[in-house]
């Protein structure tokens, strides 16, 4: 095939994914410069339709970066006022009282807020700076320089033909170069897999974990809404088949963000983590919470969870990995926004210095030091053994031990256990033979719903006649190799209900897709690579 030729566009920046750490990025640099050219791409629809958080926001990022955003009419609103966790059992909940908590457990200070409209915030202050932001250009290809450093991105490719070729009516879209290239695409980004492979930045380092999170937004009734309450659980309905938890934010207008999340690590190929979490709003407290209410909403995202064992090297000749792209979520506060705002500045600033100094095109070895020596550090550091605690030793030990060494941090700054990680997520699944398949209740349509039903609630759409974004590396495996071995896992593991298996066929729903990537993390035989579908499809969530 001939060689594709596009049009180019030269930048100063080229930022991929206009999530929390790229929009910091951009509003960072053109607080150092006017006049820098700053450009965000980003695959959804419009900023904040593929942005999916908890989210109890910790300021300091955005303190650090925008320290008036409290008189600049922020989406931002609702602090929280009450702190709750209890450990589950079916039929009951045990309180654990707040003073045996570590303080950097506190969500003293913290705001309930929807992501996605901080996003769609950020943004207007960074368009207002002159950066130009382009909704519904997916990036689907590094471009290179001569000496093997990352020089742009190719956007904007539509039209292709079923089979992934390009037809008389493709658009190929455009080259974006950039002197330096940031991506910030979230977890498991597609361009940040292919350039932590390429330069080996994830030498040294253990294998990243991962969680999928999921989440509905309830409009409960007005007697039971409490605004500001956060609450956290563990334990049922998980019990020891995997790890995870719920969490349960009150924030304004009567509505409770409900959401559940599974440690991706989980061994029995059986489980079926939405159906843990349909299951879950079945507790009697959770129940009595949302009796009368309605589900408005349903989203589905994967979660950084390796913390400070797996973070990558963030730099790169050409670029850096800003935010869930590198994985910087304090697992234990299951919060990472700060941090990506933290790392969309400090990489801005970094990039600032080089390009006035004449470089481009370089590893800004300057950004990762500020990753592994500064706020992100101290932040992902003292939290570090909780994770590796939880998967090897399970939930008790985690608590309990975990508990302590977060203590041990709190008062010493430091201390004596540096755990690791050992397999990965795909690795650590089991044999179905060895265990034993899970009976789930039916959903009752009630407070709890089917996948279909509930992702009609996420609003995801795709082009249907373009090639499937869901990529196999062996067609033969999912029949020959993982219906045999492991039950098929992604009939049950995808919140969407993209995988089936019909007729002994593998059946791919590629259109269902909410873009959680649990896919290309969890399957046992890594055989499913997620890329970008054109741009602008996807889920489009108003108020994740």
């Amino acid at each position: 095939m001939a060689e594709i030729e596009r049009e180019s566009m030269e930048y100063d920046v080229v930022i991929v994914g206009a999530g929390p750490a790229g929009l910091s990025a951009a509003i960072r640099l053109k607080q150092l410069d006017a006049d820098i050219n700053v450009v965000v791409l980003e695959k959804g629809s419009e900023v904040g339709a593929h942005i999916l958080s908890g989210a109890v926001l910790d300021p300091s990022g955005l303190d650090a970066l925008l320290p008036d955003w409290r008189n600049m009419d922020a989406p931002i609103n609702v602090p929280v006022t009450s702190d709750n966790f209890y450990m589950l059992g079916e039929a009951g909940q045990v309180r654990i009282p707040n003073f045996v908590m570590p303080p950097l457990m506190s969500n003293h200070g913290t705001y309930i807020v929807s992501m996605a409209n901080v996003c769609r915030w950020m943004a207007e202050q960074a368009e207002g700076m002159g950066v130009e932001i382009f909704p519904g250009m997916a990036c689907s290809d590094i471009v290179y320089g001569d000496n093997g450093e990352v020089k742009g991105v190719i956007a904007g490719v539509f039209g292709l033909e079923a089979d992934g070729s390009y037809g008389e009516n493709t658009e190929p879209g455009m080259e974006l170069h950039g002197k330096y290239v940031f991506l910030s695409e979230g977890v498991r980004g597609s361009l940040s897999k292919q350039v932590i492979e390429k330069y080996d930045l994830a030498k040294g380092a253990s294998p990243q974990k991962y969680g999928l999170g999921m989440k509905e937004i309830w409009e409960i009734d007005p007697a039971k809404h409490k605004e500001g309450t956060v609450t956290h659980t563990m334990g049922w309905p998980l019990g020891g088949n995997a790890g995870g938890g719920s969490f349960i934010y009150h924030l304004d207008n009567n509505q409770v963000y409900v959401g559940f999340v599974v440690h991706l690590n989980y061994e029995n190929p059986h489980l079926f983590p939405y159906m843990e979490f349909q299951r879950f709003k079945h507790h009697p407290m959770i129940a009595d919470l949302l009796e009368g209410g309605k589900r408005v909403a349903y989203g589905a995202r994967a979660i950084t969870e390796g913390g400070w064992q797996s973070l990558p090297k963030t730099a790169f000749p050409g670029g850096a990995l800003l935010g869930c792209s590198a994985g910087m979520v304090n697992v234990p506060r299951i919060k990472g926004n700060h941090n990506a705002m933290l790392s969309g500045k400090a990489a801005a600033e970094a990039a600032f210095e080089a390009i006035g100094a004449g470089r481009s095109g370089d590893t800004l070895e300057s950004y990762d030091t500020e990753v592994r020596t500064g706020a992100i550090a101290k932040d992902l550091k003292r939290v570090r053994n909780v994770k590796p605690l939880w998967s090897n030793y399970g939930l008790t030990a985690s608590l309990v031990v975990g508990g302590a060494d977060m203590w041990c941090n709190n008062i010493f700054g430091t201390s004596p256990l540096n755990l690791k990680h050992g397999k990965s997520d795909a690795e650590a699944t089991g044999k179905a033979a060895d265990f034993t398949p899970i009976d789930y209740p039916k959903p009752d349509g009630r407070l709890s719903f089917d996948r279909l039903t509930n992702v009609s609630f996420s609003a995801t759409n795709h082009e249907e006649s373009q090639p499937s974004h869901l990529k196999l590396k062996d067609a033969s495996i999912p029949i020959d190799v993982n219906l045999p071995q492991y039950a098929e896992p992604a009939q049950r593991y995808c919140p969407a209900g993209v995988y089936e298996v019909v007729d002994n066929q593998f059946v791919i729903n590629f259109q269902n897709c909410v873009h959680c990537k649990t896919c290309d993390i969890k399957d046992p035989s890594q055989n499913i690579v997620w890329t970008t579908p054109q741009g602008g499809d996807g889920p489009n969530y108003p108020n994740m």
